[in-house]
């Protein structure tokens, strides 16, 4: 007899007789084998019933039984549960993964330190201030789960970043560091009450045994302070000094529990001098101005973490001419669905029916609509704005545009400049050197004054803590990548904002840069006995395997035939091949022997070889005869003349380098304003005039398409790519422009500028105020609490900065 029940993990039936359930979700669900239960009890046990909620399809048939030492991260390894969240670059795996317990730029140089030595892992980059990681891998070589586990070994919780879990966390440690930091302020104001009379004692005689009383229950008060809320800084310290290192935390710690262990045992002995108001002081100040980079790391991520949210939940599923609402998560390739006015699109996909309007801002940041038809795409979370549409879908989860952007803002985000390694390795060597003059100065006032040395030290501890340092660039950095995003700007590689602010030359392409790479047909000429019909059928089969902008004009032309044999692509010139037993070319004047005058428009010409039975040479001048040119007019992009003339207004050079005829290439540059014309070039030739450029001594920033010039854009200081929707995964530049708006590389370019400056002030604030206050600390005239007031103060004040960075209009 067949079971009615199918297996809720792999969806195969239930075998009669097999009873074995899984609890997910609070239900008990049929599963079909012991591999299957075992594999769901593991998803269950690590968290993760949210693959069962949005799951599209069912998970592989488990035949073995999972070892019982399966740990929860083991989960993280089944490619049911990985395909939300991690993603294919090559033969490399890469993932971002959230991490609990880090602390400052140490944790982060802590965690890469010990996962980079595993074998199989390629790269790994910690950001401490979105306390997330962007680490590549070979799942050959080594499993997730055991990367996780090695991150967990040097006391880090780690899990791959998933929005909606990454919030809830987050909102769980706040309310935990709000109690510790809560407790902290209630105690010091209730330990400062008693310290007034404690002081007062000084010039009036207070009786002993009310002194002691004084110091027992302040000594009640300041021991949650430093056993509870001090938690967190003695932990970081273990971490750094079990992994041989130095960070900030140490010196806190040591701090902390050396002057609370002291005024223990004076309260106890009944004599010498407690200090339990500065501590409990001390550790209030300093959870504050973490309390302060806490709100500045949400305000930063809050852009790229809100993008997945815009993606409906229901989408409505068009089968045979029925429609019905499912969840969006179970859409599959090739589905139709219907996107009414005012709706959001639940996928990528190609129109196949309707003409309407959307709203792209969530990703390219401009309010206005753009018009789409047939056969154009449209992204998961755009707004259609006017008219209902028909969508195919041809994208979903983690290849959605969304989600490639997502991935590319993590790249960026935890991809440390050159500016902040700096500040990190300068942090530790500096925790090192207070620690030694610490000692010092502990050493020299038990010579001179014993009764002083103590609080003398402990005020250089705590005054000179380089919390401030190690915030310095990163704080900086992750706002102005929120900044960034919000203009519709993706950086991809590192060193960025210390490049942009450096560039003082421009060269841009043309087609697709300067102008929209919207060709279109604007005059057919027919130089032979051919009909303009069968002219653009001939050039639609030469240019059929060819992706270049001119190519997709000629698609709707193409007939499947016309059979095209031999085709020989001669990069920056054109296309030679076989069609009927005769040799056609179609490309620029010089590679099809075109004599006559030329033409101011952009256009290309199609000739047919004198010789039917073979290719012949390039330069050959009679080897081939014109019979047909195509005129094409493409729009200059609306903002071009503006960008030209603001980039020259800021003292920029501006050049044009194109693979164009030379009269087009020309007229484009007068229209924008651009006066340096480098036309016919082939994309050795752009290379050859970017490397001249450099040797006399420019910095050039380069415009491309990022897929056809891609050597030139290499070969650039700072590369930038017109982010066309799929082409965002395929280009190598450093920066890419979302929509079609070239004046955000000049909004760019202001926002790095302002993000070095800000940087360099908060290097010198840390700096300066570090030098200044240890000469002060070390000869005794500085108090601890005043101490750790000050070095709170220091802190916030590089905070606050760099939050400027978020306020910068554009």
């Amino acid at each position: 007899m067949t079971s009615k029940l199918s297996c809720y993990h792999c969806n195969e039936p239930v075998p009669a007789g097999i009873h074995l359930h899984t609890c997910i979700n609070d239900i008990e669900q049929p599963m079909c084998c012991p591999g299957c239960q075992a594999v769901s009890q593991a998803i269950v046990d690590a968290g993760l019933n949210n693959y069962y909620k949005y799951r599209t399809e069912p998970g592989s048939k488990q035949n073995a039984l999972v070892p019982e030492e399966l740990s929860s991260f083991s989960a993280y390894d089944l490619p049911e549960v990985q395909q939300d969240f991690v993603h294919k670059y090559g033969s490399l795996d890469e993932t971002s993964l959230s991490i609990d317990g880090i602390t400052c730029a140490a944790c982060s140089w802590l965690i890469e330190h010990k996962i980079g030595q595993i074998p199989g892992v390629h790269s790994i980059n910690v950001n401490s201030t979105t306390q997330r990681a962007f680490i590549q891998w070979s799942s050959e070589a080594v499993p997730l789960s055991q990367i996780l586990n090695q991150i967990s070994q040097i006391g880090y919780q780690a899990a791959p970043y998933q929005v909606d879990e990454q919030e809830i966390q987050s909102k769980k440690s706040s309310r935990v560091f709000l109690l510790r930091l809560g407790l902290a302020g209630f105690a010091t104001m209730q330990v400062m009450m008693f310290a007034l009379a404690l002081y007062a004692g000084y010039f009036t005689d207070l009786e002993l045994q009310y002194r002691d009383y004084f110091r027992w229950v302040s000594m009640m008060f300041a021991a949650p302070v430093v056993l509870y809320s001090a938690v967190p800084f003695y932990f970081s310290a273990i971490r750094a000094l079990l992994s041989g290192r130095l960070n900030m935390d140490v010196s806190v710690s040591i701090a902390i529990i050396a002057a609370f262990s002291a005024s223990c045992m004076a309260t106890i002995n009944g004599n010498g001098e407690v200090y339990f108001e500065s501590v409990s002081m001390f550790t209030f100040f300093l959870l504050l101005g973490r309390y302060f980079e806490q709100n500045a790391k949400q305000k930063a991520s809050v852009s790229s973490s809100n993008l997945h949210k815009l993606i409906p939940l229901t989408a409505h599923l068009v089968t045979k001419d029925v429609t019905e609402e499912i969840p969006a998560k179970k859409l599959k390739l090739d589905d139709v669905v219907i996107v009414k006015p005012g709706e959001v699109v639940p996928a990528d996909g190609l129109i196949i029916e309707g003409k309407s309007s959307f709203n792209e801002s969530m990703l390219t940041g401009e309010q206005m609509p753009v018009i789409k038809t047939v056969q154009a795409t449209v992204y998961a979370g755009t707004i259609n704005v006017e008219q209902p549409i028909r969508v195919r879908v041809s994208a979903l989860g983690k290849d959605q545009l969304v989600s490639e952007i997502i991935r590319l803002q993590e790249l960026a985000a935890n991809t440390k400049p050159k500016i902040s390694l700096i500040a990190d390795r300068l942090a530790r060597y500096f925790t090192g050197t207070i620690l030694t003059i610490a000692a010092l100065t502990y050493s020299f006032w038990l010579w001179k004054s014993a009764d002083d040395a103590f609080w003398i030290t402990l005020s250089v501890l705590v005054a000179t803590c380089p919390c401030a340092l190690a915030l310095a660039t990163p704080t900086a950095v992750t706002c102005a990548t929120a900044i960034f995003t919000k203009i519709g700007v993706i950086t991809r590689k590192a060193g960025v904002f210390e490049k942009l602010p450096m560039i003082n030359h421009v060269v841009f392409d043309k087609t697709g840069t300067l102008t929209q790479g919207e060709l279109k047909i604007r005059q057919v000429d027919s130089m032979a006995n051919l009909s303009q019909n069968e002219l653009l059928t001939l050039c639609a089969a030469l240019e059929r395997e060819s992706q270049h902008p001119i190519a997709q004009v000629f698609k709707q032309y193409d007939e499947s035939t016309l059979k095209v044999t031999n085709s020989n692509h001669v990069v920056g010139r054109g296309i030679e091949a076989n069609i009927n037993s005769k040799v056609y070319r179609i490309g620029n004047a010089q590679f099809c022997h075109y004599d006559n005058e030329p033409t101011q428009q952009q256009c290309i010409y199609l000739a047919e070889s004198c010789d039917a039975q073979q290719s012949v040479d390039i330069k050959s001048s009679k080897a081939f005869k014109v019979i047909g040119r195509v005129i094409f007019e493409d729009a200059i992009r609306l903002d071009a003349k503006q960008t030209v003339s603001s980039l020259h207004k800021s003292g920029f050079k501006v050049s044009i380098a194109s693979g164009d005829a030379q009269q087009a290439v020309k007229q484009i540059a007068n229209s924008v304003g651009i006066k340096n014309v480098y036309a016919e070039l082939t994309p050795a030739g752009k290379l050859k005039l970017i490397n001249r450029l450099q040797k006399s001594g420019d910095q050039v920033v380069m415009f491309g398409d990022g897929i056809n010039d891609a050597p030139v854009l290499a070969g650039a200081d700072l590369s930038v790519a017109m982010g066309s929707g799929t082409a965002i995964a395929k280009n190598s530049a450093d920066l890419i422009l979302l929509g079609d708006h070239l004046l955000r590389f000049n909004h760019a370019v202001a926002v790095a500028k302002k993000t070095t400056q800000i940087i360099k002030q908060n290097l010198v604030w840390a700096l300066g105020y570090n030098l200044f206050i240890l000469p002060l600390a070390v000869s005794g005239y500085v108090v601890p609490y005043i101490a750790a007031i000050g070095m709170s103060a220091s802190s916030l004040i590089v905070v606050s900065n760099s939050l400027r960075i978020l306020r910068i209009r554009v």
